[in-house]
């Protein structure tokens, strides 16, 4: 009996371990989007603080690959990485990203103890403000720990699949700004 109950505890760990580096993960990409759907992030030193909460001290941002090590290369320890999505958002780029969003799939999560990795393929539309966009994808492989009872990324890494330009206008009709998660923008039950 005791073993069926440790071995039983170690499968709901492993599942709650999941859950959490997927919450971990989506919540990452979210604040990534733009615009930012996260209600509350007042600009983009804001949301690079929300990002780097989800970071271990020592973490190790990489660009990957022959597209990726040019574009992005390595960031070591947070204030190198905070410096990295500085550069990302604070270029201000003529014409401006008036929208972008990632989505998710093929995941796999392993979890073995207090240590995870985690591999998904990510795809994001970009749109500029002159009405150009292009589409890429990429492959990620971070890494997590767990710190005083909570799971944090210690190894984002992406490399590039492709880049594709879209059509002209390929979306008409997009926010300015996101109220999807506003304080009263849900009707209660």
């Amino acid at each position: 009996m005791n073993d069926e109950l440790t071995e039983l505890r170690h499968r709901v760990e492993v599942l709650e371990a999941e859950a959490e580096i997927r919450r971990i993960q989506a919540r990452y990409m979210f604040l990534c989007d733009t615009p930012c759907p996260e209600y509350g992030v007042t600009g983009d030193d804001h949301r690079i603080d929300l990002i780097l909460e989800l970071y271990a001290e020592d973490a190790v941002w990489e660009g990957v690959g022959e597209h990726y090590d040019g574009q992005f290369g390595r960031a070591a320890g947070k204030d190198r990485i905070r410096a990295h999505f500085a550069r990302f958002w604070d270029e201000k780029r003529d014409p401006a990203l008036v929208l972008n969003a990632h989505y998710l799939t093929s995941e796999q999560i392993h979890v073995d103890g207090g240590r995870a990795e985690g591999q998904w393929i990510h795809v994001q539309p970009w749109l500029y403000a002159d009405g150009t966009g292009l589409l890429r994808s990429s492959r990620l492989n971070n890494a997590f720990r767990r710190h005083d009872g909570r799971w944090l990324i210690t190894r984002p890494r992406t490399e590039n699949v492709f880049i594709a330009p879209l059509p002209g206008g390929f979306a008409s009709d997009f926010p300015a700004s996101s109220v999807l998660m506003a304080p009263g923008s849900v009707p209660g039950p």
